[in-house]
Order: C-alpha cells, then structure tokens, then sequence
C-alpha cells in the first residue's frame, strides 16, 4: 500500500500542468499576457478639462470678488446665496451628463434642462422652467481661406446654452467656436452693466455673438465680390462647384442668425428682463436686424450668380455647337467634290482632263474659303 501511494504521489507530479515561473521567459510572458483579465472599458476621461469648468466667479456690485482666480462652483453658490445683490457666473465647455449632474444639484436646475445643455446643435430659442430662462444662441466663425473651392468651410458654428437664474449664470459652450474668456473679460470692465445681475451675462454673450455675425457677414461679402469678379471675367473657368459649396455654407450660417430675432423679441415683451437692460438688448437686436438683411441680401446675390454662371454656361456650349456646325459645313465642300468626281461611271465630264486634278483642289479652296469668310463674319466662327 505504501510503495502504491509513493506511485500515485509520484504521478500526480508528473501530470501537473506547468506554471509559468517553470517556462521559458519569453513564453511565460506570453501566457500571462493571454491570462491577464481584460480591463472594462468605461468613459475616457476627459483631456485637458475633466470638470469642463472654463471659469467660474462671484459678482457683487458690478466687481469681480477674490480676484482672478476662478473659484469651485459649490463655493460660489453658497457665498451668492448668503449676499444679497451677489451671483455666480460658471463657463462650461461641453460638459457630460456626469458632470452636469453635480451642477444640477449645486445650482438646483430641472433635468430637462441638464439634458438640453450636455447636448449641443440645438436651434437658436428661449425657454423657461421654473424660475430659471434657457437661452440658446448659434456661434459663428469665418474659416479663412486663400481661395473657394467645392470643399471649402467657409462658416463654422457651434451653440452656447445660457442658463439664466435669480442668482447664477451658466453658460456652456459645444464647438471650438465662440470661446467666452473675451466676453467674461470684457463685462468685468463695465461694472454698471454687472450691477444688473445675471441678466447681464445674457446680453455680454448675445452682444458678442451678433458682432460675430457682422464680421462673417463682412467676409463672406468679400467672397461673393470675389466670385462676381470671376464669374463676369473675360477668362472663367467652367468650373462653378464652389457657387454651390458658398450657398451651401450660407444656408448654416442663415440658421444661426435669423431664428434668433423671435427669442429676443419674447424677452424683450417679458418681465424677467431688468429694465437697466432693455435699452442694451434693444441695440442688440437692432444689430441683428442688421446682420440678417445682409444674410438675406447674401442668398439672393449667390442665386443670382448662380444663375448668370449657368446662363453663361448654356451660352458657351451653344457657342460651341455653332463653332463644330461651321467647321463641318465647311469640311463638307471637299467632301462633296470628292465624292462626286469619285464615283465609278465610264462616262464622266471633266475625268480625261489634264487638269482635272489641279482644278478640283482650287475649286474646294475657293468655295470652302467663301463658306469660312461668310461664317465668320456672322459670328459662327
């Protein structure tokens, strides 16, 4: 019995299977690889901005409190809600729902409007739940470009969700276009425009998106002189894809300006708008009746050179018609002499003749040079 168990034993350490500390380096280095449990997979964290915050600051009184430095946004809610006269404006550059929702609990904001704000592309609109206003706006950027081809981005727009409450302003901004930093900047400098509480933050961000609008207008008028230029030169190209690709961009650019006229009016006819505003958003509104009359001047002057560069397609290719028209009845007096003189009959005026060769070339020179003087002196040629 004991020299069976000493086999059993014996045998369990032969059959037992091979640990890697027991195999080559390069092999075990193999298998722990292939062994190793994979990692889940979750949500790749976000780069340079984990908490999207761009800026976040406290305003009593039209002056920025503790200086430059942004503060943490459950800080700055707690001091604007113990000073009267006091609130918080927070920039958010395209925050997720797991960010969104620390905020939504700080600053005590509907769901739907969490869910409106994380996402983005939304048209230009204003909207209020609660005691809180969502105010959306369409960014805009001219692309510079050396020349207009059928892929060129001549407008590139984002959107910038404002929301508005009794005591904060937060503003979160989806797409490089349109930073806020200027804005913020620009507002600390006006401390009168400050003292009107959040809604200031609303007229800094609509007042510089409608300048946007004026300066693309501006550029993209250039384009359009550009491609008048060329289309009424006396050496075009048949090439007039990129008319295509400008009225194209314009259609983006004509959704980020003029819906925005119906919002502004609606908070113009509120009561949430502070008075010491409303001369402020009326300018602004003014400006963007502005940008929208040359919006709607650019479409009609892109259709129009759309339709000359057509015209004058339809007119070249018609001048080519008459060109191959002229040169084949021209090429159809040779043709005609050779063909008669080629026919096989026995009897033939002119067949015998010394110089029935000789004449025969004249006479098709001469006839075929009368058929060209004649066509170009009416145009065809």
């Amino acid at each position: 019995m004991l020299g069976r168990s000493d086999d059993s034993a014996e045998r369990r350490r032969l059959v037992r299977p091979p640990r890697l500390g027991d195999l080559p380096h390069a092999i075990g280095r193999l298998l722990s690889g292939i062994t190793r449990p994979v990692p889940v997979s979750g949500p790749v964290p976000r780069g340079g901005n984990p908490d999207a915050v761009v800026d976040c600051a406290v305003y009593a009184n039209g002056l920025r409190r503790g200086g430059s430095a942004p503060v943490s946004y459950p800080e700055a809610a707690r001091q604007a809600r113990r000073r009267r006269g006091t609130f918080v404006w927070l920039g958010l550059h395209e925050p997720d729902l797991a960010t969104m929702r620390p905020v939504a609990e700080v600053f005590g904001l509907h769901e739907l409007l969490v869910e409106q704000a994380v996402a983005g592309g939304h048209r230009p609109g204003v909207q209020t739940l609660g005691d809180v206003t969502r105010l959306v706006l369409r960014t805009a950027r001219y692309v510079e470009h050396d020349r207009l081809t059928a892929t060129s981005e001549v407008v590139e727009t984002g959107d910038v969700t404002v929301l508005i409450g009794p005591w904060f302003a937060i503003t979160v901004r989806h797409g490089p276009v349109g930073p806020l930093w200027a804005v913020r900047k620009e507002l600390e400098a006006r401390p009168e425009v400050l003292r009107q509480g959040p809604w200031s933050v609303a007229y800094a961000v609509g007042s510089r998106m409608v300048d946007s609008y004026l300066d693309v207008a501006e550029h993209v008028e250039r384009d359009l002189e550009r491609i008048e230029e060329e289309t009424f030169a006396s050496e075009r190209t048949s090439e007039f894809a990129h008319i295509y690709q400008l009225k194209r961009e314009m259609v983006e650019f004509k959704r980020a300006v003029l819906p925005l006229a119906e919002p502004l009016t609606r908070l113009l006819d509120s009561r949430v708008l502070p008075a010491g505003l409303r001369p402020y958003l009326e300018d602004v509104r003014g400006r963007l009746a502005r940008a929208a009359d040359r919006v709607g001047g650019f479409d009609d002057l892109v259709n129009s050179i759309l339709q000359a560069r057509l015209a004058q397609v339809s007119v070249d290719q018609n001048h080519d018609m008459r060109k191959i028209a002229a040169w084949a009845a021209i090429a159809a007096v040779p043709t005609v002499i050779a063909g008669v003189f080629g026919m096989n009959f026995d009897v033939m005026p002119g067949t015998g003749a010394a110089y029935g060769f000789y004449v025969s070339i004249a006479a098709m020179l001469v006839i075929g040079g009368g058929v060209y003087h004649r066509l170009k002196k009416s145009g065809w040629l």
